[in-house]
């Protein structure tokens, strides 16, 4: 048939193999089941509202009026609310002199708060000494002895524990953590893991002038998860979920991909995280190479087919100048009914939901954590879901697509089946009441400051 073009039958032959190898596969398989996961949140003298981070921007002697004017605008316009969560030494105005105590008392107090809570609620069937293997990810802090040394010390786990450090993979850590252990489940039955994920904020808040890497600051908070995960059949009817697939793509052989997300030193000798222009771009790139693998898994066979079709007559009907078309052209809610998008950004999470098709009931839950929470780095995918359970949208047989993107840079994602319908409390409980509404009312910080959008200040520097 003219009408298929090779990209289109090449499509429809992958989908084959891959039918076939899925069924023939599908006996040796081990399941992967989530039987609790917890998102730490922090006492309200942690919380860094606006008018606080005002106060720590005005401690920055290195600021000119037009790096003050920028930064407060990005802040107000960033999508993050009045209750997120700051790291104690910039609260206490120690950000220029962080000390190795206060990275370990924030990794401390965020692994050890979620990982009580999540042994507290499965206490009657797991123990600290029943964990098999686990995995702790952060980007930043690489301390010697490992973090995980310093969990498996605390809870005195067995010595034949199976541990991983990871560190350097930014946001998309936590997927990546899960892919671990999934491979690590093929090999091992009846085995139960934990994953840890976080990242440490206030060794490493910017305090130069440069302004690609001020955004972290505006964006990033306190915040972690952590995970339990089993291969044991038995404990299918605990799970929340079971995990369908995960897919991984790496885009760092590309110069710009690999040096817009990266650790440095500005000119001026300050450490911090540059985030460059091109970090949209390798995002876009990294998203799709991901989604190319990973939608063919878990769309039906009749939408995969109807897009090829589709495809192929639009290639051959429509002009090079016309082909500048939004949007990736397939139903995903044919076999996938909600989306949780790190919340990196509002900028992010738009540009995502924009491209897939999804609409604002669907970005909802990434919205509300980047409000709420603030960019929790790798963890922020489970405030996500939190939020969809608090809100009582999980229902049983629902498909979750979570979409990560990481330094790299890299684009993690992986699907999970809800087992049950859920409604579990967690660390939306406080405020569930309160959002979507709160997230739609005018940042104050707008009012106070609103000489920042005054152009006529421009000709004036500090």
């Amino acid at each position: 048939m003219e009408l298929f073009s090779l990209p289109s039958l090449f499509l429809l032959s992958t989908l084959f193999v891959f039918y076939i190898s899925k069924f023939l596969n599908k006996r040796s398989q081990r399941n992967c089941y989530m039987l609790h996961y917890e998102c730490f949140k922090g006492k309200d003298e942690r919380k860094l509202d606006t008018e606080t981070c005002a106060k720590v921007v005005e401690r920055n002697k290195h600021l000119g009026l037009e790096e003050y004017r920028s930064l407060l605008r990005t802040m107000a316009s960033s999508g993050i609310g009045e209750e997120t969560y700051g790291p104690i030494n910039v609260l206490q105005g120690r950000e220029a002199s962080p000390t190795l105590l206060d990275a370990y008392s924030e990794m401390d107090e965020i692994m050890f708060e979620t990982l009580d809570k999540l042994f507290h609620k499965t206490k009657g069937f797991v123990s600290p000494s029943d964990i098999d293997i686990l995995v702790v990810n952060v980007s930043l802090f690489a301390p010697s002895p490992s973090l995980t040394s310093r969990v498996i010390n605390r809870y005195k786990m067995r010595e034949d524990i199976k541990s991983f450090n990871l560190s350097g993979l930014g946001c998309s850590a936590s997927v990546i953590s899960i892919d671990i252990v999934q491979r690590i489940f093929e090999t091992r039955e009846n085995a139960f893991a934990l994953v840890v994920s976080t990242e440490t904020m206030g060794p490493h808040w910017y305090c130069g002038k440069d302004r690609s890497m001020m955004l972290s600051n505006c964006l990033f908070r306190a915040g972690g998860s952590s995970v339990l995960l089993t291969n044991a059949a038995r404990f299918k009817n605990r799970a929340l979920m079971k995990l369908v697939t995960v897919a991984r793509a790496h885009v760092g052989a590309e110069d710009e991909a690999y040096s817009c997300c990266m650790q440095m030193e500005d000119k001026d000798g300050h450490p911090g995280f540059l985030l460059t222009k091109y970090l949209k771009k390798a995002a876009s790139r990294a998203l799709t190479k991901n989604l190319q693998v990973l939608l063919p898994r878990v769309l039906p066979v009749k939408e995969l087919i109807r897009y090829a079709i589709v495809r192929a007559i639009k290639r051959r009907t429509t002009t090079k100048r016309e082909s500048t078309s939004s949007g990736i052209g397939l139903d995903l809610k044919t076999g996938l009914q909600h989306f949780c998008i790190h919340p990196g950004g509002r900028a992010i999470i738009e540009g995502v939901g924009t491209s897939l098709g999804l609409t604002e009931f669907d970005i909802e839950p990434s919205r509300m954590a980047l409000h709420r929470f603030g960019n929790t780095s790798s963890g922020g995918l489970w405030y996500v879901l939190g939020y969809m359970e608090a809100k009582k949208r999980l229902k049983k047989g629902d498909k979750i697509l979570m979409m990560s993107m990481g330094a790299g840079f890299e684009s993690n994602n992986c699907v999970w089946e809800v087992l049950k319908n859920l409604d579990g409390k967690n660390v939306w409980e406080d405020s569930m009441d309160r959002y979507p509404e709160l997230s739609k009312i005018p940042n104050p910080f707008v009012e106070k400051y609103d000489w920042i959008n005054d152009d006529t200040m421009s000709f004036i520097r500090v």
